[in-house]
């Protein structure tokens, strides 16, 4: 099953941990769709901000255990994609503008 380019990508990823990454390292963090891969991740990212991917690490991070009274739940799991920039390139949705 193919995803369109804006199913992909879900929102923006905003932490003290991506903030750091962003600042040193050029790295970007989006949550994405379960079912996506790393090169639909790549593209999507390039043809929505048109900027150079060099490298695309994915995260599949599982819920945690939520207690609710006497019952314990689990809240869903979810897929974070952590993108590498070519050099110069920049994502203006992080700067503030």
């Amino acid at each position: 099953m193919t995803l369109h380019v804006f199913q992909v990508l879900r929102r923006p990823l905003i932490t003290e941990k991506s903030t750091i990454f962003q600042d040193g390292q050029n790295k970007y963090a989006f949550e994405v769709d379960p079912r996506a891969n790393k090169a639909q991740v790549k593209s999507a990212v390039e043809r929505s901000f048109s900027v150079n991917v060099t490298d695309v690490n994915v995260i599949v991070v599982k819920g945690k255990r939520k207690r609710f009274g006497r019952r314990m739940t689990r809240r869903p799991s979810w897929k974070k994609a952590v993108v590498s920039l070519k050099a110069g390139d920049k994502i203006q949705i992080f700067e503030g503008a």
